[in-house]
């Protein structure tokens, strides 16, 4: 059994292990893991909290025995099953919370099977707090340009036609698994916190700080989620490229870009519904009259001109004058990337 020790994010790259093995329960899993792991947990929640209640309630010996019995049933699962077809060559890494009894039992038996185990030391919370160096405990480095603009403004399609034309480009929104609104829920929900922050600084690792790092303009929130404050400070600080367009291209790009809630009416509703405090019960009622009859271009005109529009306004006047203001035409694609290009060439650091 060979101990694993990471010292930076950048050591993730460089594991020479053929699978990254998170033994810890399924909730443990979920709330966030090392990129790549797989969990084959060796208790499940339910028997971690038997046997935590067991340790306190009882006796740290009895919650000892119980606990090796059902990692011992657990491990001969896995084998049988998730590790039935590992040859010999096969090398895992193996962690738990903090590189103690689970991951040792697991590797353990491992080992004595003929694998080369490695053991990360220190577990997840080794890895935990590289993460929270990177995001909370220093500056980020990284060379941030804005694209702000208007709801409907497809700041975020800009930023996929940056992506395709080489751009460096930190696509907040989907790490966040959120559009950003009140109407930007998508299927599946968001990640936890920590989920979250693993992805960012995993998407911030290969970034050269000293080429530009485009970015969508976004609050402190997207959606449940919160921006780490290193890079929330770098977005405040960064210059910004204001996109525009007429209010009918932007509805037209809304209606194509919210079509999962076009095609669900209730859900729709229910959205609206969330907008009662800021707007009159006669508006709300058209809005909803609109949706219900499908003239989803006139609702999406009354959002944008009667509730986004004036909030980007009144923040917008807090920001400093944008570098650059680009006013579109339309927002098909051709013009999006077009735009894409134009830009990247223009902010481009030494070409």
């Amino acid at each position: 059994m060979t101990p694993c020790t990471l010292t930076a994010l950048s050591d993730l790259a460089q594991l020479n292990v053929d699978t990254i093995i998170d033994v810890r329960a399924p909730s443990e899993f979920a709330e966030d893991h090392l990129p790549g792991a797989i969990n084959l947990p060796v208790l499940s929640d339910a028997e971690r909290a038997e046997v935590g209640t067991i340790y306190k309630q009882v006796s740290p010996f009895d919650a000892r025995k119980i606990g090796g019995a059902l990692v011992a049933q657990n491990t001969a699962r896995h084998l049988q099953t998730a590790l039935a077809g590992k040859d010999g060559s096969w090398q895992p890494l193996v962690y738990c919370w903090r590189g103690g009894q689970r991951s040792g039992a697991f590797s353990t038996i491992l080992d004595q099977v003929g694998w080369r185990v490695h053991l990360l030391r220190g577990g997840y919370r080794s890895y935990r707090r590289l993460v929270v160096a990177a995001l909370y405990d220093t500056p980020l480095l990284h060379r941030l340009m804005l694209i702000e603009g208007g709801t409907g403004t497809a700041k975020t399609r800009l930023l996929h036609h940056l992506a395709e034309t080489g751009a460096q480009v930190l696509d907040l929104e989907g790490l966040a698994q959120h559009r950003g609104s009140l109407f930007g829920a998508v299927e599946g929900g968001q990640p936890y916190q920590k989920m979250f922050e693993s992805r960012l600084a995993q998407a911030l690792a290969p970034l050269d700080p000293t080429q530009i790092t485009w970015v969508e303009a976004e609050s402190s929130k997207i959606g449940d989620i919160t921006l780490p404050p290193a890079l929330w400070a770098a977005m405040i600080a960064a210059p910004r490229v204001e996109v525009d367009a007429p209010l009918a291209a932007r509805a037209h790009f809304l209606c194509h870009a919210y079509d999962d809630l076009t095609a669900d009416p209730a859900m729709l509703k229910d959205r609206i519904d969330k907008l009662r405090p800021y707007h009159s019960g006669e508006t709300i009622t058209a809005w909803q009259t609109q949706a219900r009859v499908g003239d989803w271009a006139t609702l999406a005109e009354g959002l944008i001109g009667q509730h986004y529009d004036p909030r980007y306004a009144k923040t917008a006047s807090r920001n400093p004058a944008p570098v650059e203001r680009l006013s579109l035409n339309d927002l098909d694609e051709t013009t999006l990337a077009e735009t894409a290009a134009a830009l990247h060439s223009r902010f481009s650091v030494g070409e």
